[in-house]
């Protein structure tokens, strides 16, 4: 049925207003619950820090002589820079992320190659085994970490039952009970994209790098890798982020040397009261997240341009 040239140029508006109304819930969403908190915690940042409740002065204050004033500080930014300890936590926590995601995409590697490369009938089950931690608490999980570490826990007794060790040895509340709290809790966020990647992957590929001469590792290198790194990238980037920001497991494995971001918002909020500091941290701790993500938007954008003059430059031509 042939359609009037009206109901055609009403057509893309249209699917235009669909498209809107589709983008309108996840904008809302990322408006409210994303940079509307984001902006309260700027403005927190930038208030003067004072005895009382709330622990900082408005920004905006209302004066009956010069009207609406705004009153901002960036000594809590200053501080940060001056102390030491703001720039060791955020080493530490670094550091912490770095080991982490390292550690994390060694083991989750071949686990996912495991899974991708498993009989059909075994794959569901493999794949239940990566989440099924999910399905208890974050906390109860991090907590029996306590018992398994402790100086009578199970891993002493089994290393002194095997003659590894003559004392048993203190693990609980350093750098490695730490690590191995965090790497135990974020290995499914490494393990699960890389599955998605190498599930994807055609097998076949390496044959035919096997029968051009490929060794095994030039054909992990030049084959496999390049194919599954956005998997790589999507784990590294589930693990790593919510590291730096991590408070639960440093507190309740680490001791007093665990020095990382999330304790000292922690402490700064709640034990100290200083909420303009403690804000000040964390908007410097979130601009350095999305500072590589901005970076890699913009560098894409860049390149989609250069690459897009090119092509208009041809067509220009004929």
């Amino acid at each position: 049925m042939a359609t009037s040239p009206a109901e055609r140029t009403l057509r893309p508006l249209r699917s235009r207003r669909g498209l809107a109304w589709l983008l309108a819930a996840p904008l809302a969403w990322l408006v409210v619950f994303l940079a509307l908190p984001v902006a309260i915690v700027f403005s927190i940042s930038l208030a003067q820090q004072t005895l009382a409740m709330p622990p900082y002065t408005p920004i905006l204050v209302w004066d009956a002589v010069e009207g609406l004033r705004v009153d901002v500080t960036l000594e809590h930014y200053a501080f940060l820079i001056e102390d030491p300890f703001y720039l060791e936590a955020l080493l530490g926590s670094l550091g912490m992320a770095a080991s982490t995601t390292l550690i994390c995409l060694l083991i989750a590697f071949p686990m996912a190659h495991a899974m991708a490369t498993a009989p059909a009938r075994w794959r569901a089950a493999m794949l239940l085994a990566v989440i099924l931690p999910f399905w208890t608490s974050f906390l109860l999980r991090v907590y029996a970490w306590t018992g398994l570490l402790a100086g009578r826990g199970p891993i002493n007794q089994m290393l002194l039952a095997l003659g590894l060790i003559d004392s048993p040895l203190p693990l609980m509340n350093s750098n490695l009970a730490v690590q191995i709290g965090l790497v135990y809790a974020y290995l499914p966020f490494m393990v699960l994209p890389l599955y998605a990647a190498l599930d994807r992957f055609d097998g076949s590929l390496l044959e035919a790098a096997a029968d051009l001469g490929a060794t095994p590792w030039t054909a992990f290198r030049t084959v496999t890798l390049p194919l599954v790194w956005p998997g790589v990238l999507a784990g590294s980037a589930l693990v790593f982020i919510p590291v730096t920001g991590e408070f639960v497991i440093p507190d309740l494995l680490g001791g007093a040397d665990t020095l990382m971001l999330g304790k000292v918002l922690w402490e700064e909020f709640f034990a100290n009261r200083a909420w303009p500091q403690a804000a000040a941290v964390a908007v410097c701790m979130l601009l350095l997240v999305a500072l590589p993500g901005l970076l890699r938007a913009a560098w894409e954008f860049v390149r989609g341009q250069r690459q897009g003059v090119p092509a208009v430059a041809a067509r220009g031509g004929h």
